[in-house]
């Protein structure tokens, strides 16, 4: 597979192009945000992790029958996935109150809901990615109803499936956001699912002391980023103790680059 022209770079990713119309490579870059970018940092080995949980999430949903754009990782940084049509709303699944919503709605952080609450965030930096209601996804035409229903029933499958993956390992799955994409099969478009799963994108609390092993360590300076991150891919299964993690550097956090606004 040729790695062509540069398409997109986003805030932790680049895709290229490939010598196939409906494939792309998706690049995990070191940098790390929040806040709607107002924090910036470049944590050294923090892409292959990610690259690595990713492909180990996704690679599990394709299992169970969750359609999604991984095609294979093709090394430590790169994934050849499919070309989607990313329908621009972000869906987040809560399975415990904390975050912007305690922010938002005054409850009190941790509090465990008594059904797993899905909302919708209209994926624009420059707006800072508001929340939005289901009707104004239908009204601006952002995807369909059908498609919406097929979404909102496939996160909950998701859900089901990664609750139960990380307490197996002792790690409780607080919330985690998802993105969807059109893909043409047959004359026909179907809805997969796309971006990654990661702790980028997952809040995760080990079952028993509630450690953060997400990316709140890096938004709260809770402490290096890079130890919470192999923590979770070991206990997935995807590192083991005997690794030599040295090679891409991800025993320790490399602050390089640090500008907050």
């Amino acid at each position: 597979m040729i790695k062509g022209k540069k398409l997109y770079e986003g805030k932790a990713k680049i895709i290229y192009a490939t010598s196939d119309k409906n494939l792309v490579i998706q690049y995990f870059k070191d940098d790390a945000t929040a806040f709607n970018n107002q924090k910036r940092s470049v944590i050294e080995g923090k892409g292959v992790l990610n690259n690595r949980i990713s492909e180990h999430i996704l690679s599990n949903l394709s299992q169970i029958g969750i359609k999604n754009h991984l095609v294979k990782r093709l090394n430590m940084r790169e994934q050849l996935i499919k070309l989607v049509e990313i329908i621009p709303i972000e869906f987040v699944l809560r399975n415990v109150a904390t975050g912007s919503i305690i922010k938002r709605l005054g409850i009190e952080d941790g509090t465990v809901l008594k059904k797993p609450l899905i909302e919708f965030y209209f994926k624009n930096d420059q707006l800072g990615d508001p929340l939005v209601a289901e009707d104004h996804i239908l009204a601006f035409e952002w995807a369909t109803k059908k498609e919406l229903d097929k979404i909102k029933k496939t996160i909950l499958r998701i859900n089901d499936f990664m609750v139960g993956m990380f307490r197996g390992v002792g790690i409780k799955l607080i919330d985690f956001k998802l993105e969807f994409g059109r893909v043409k099969v047959d004359d026909k478009y179907e809805i997969i699912l796309a971006d990654e799963i990661s702790p980028d994108t997952c809040r995760l609390w080990d079952s028993v002391s509630d450690k953060k092993l997400d990316k709140d360590r890096f938004r709260k300076d809770l402490g290096d980023l890079i130890p919470a991150y192999t923590e979770v891919a070991k206990r997935l299964g995807i590192l083991h103790e005997q690794t030599n993690l040295s090679a891409v550097n991800v025993t320790k956090l490399s602050s390089v680059k640090k500008k907050v606004r």
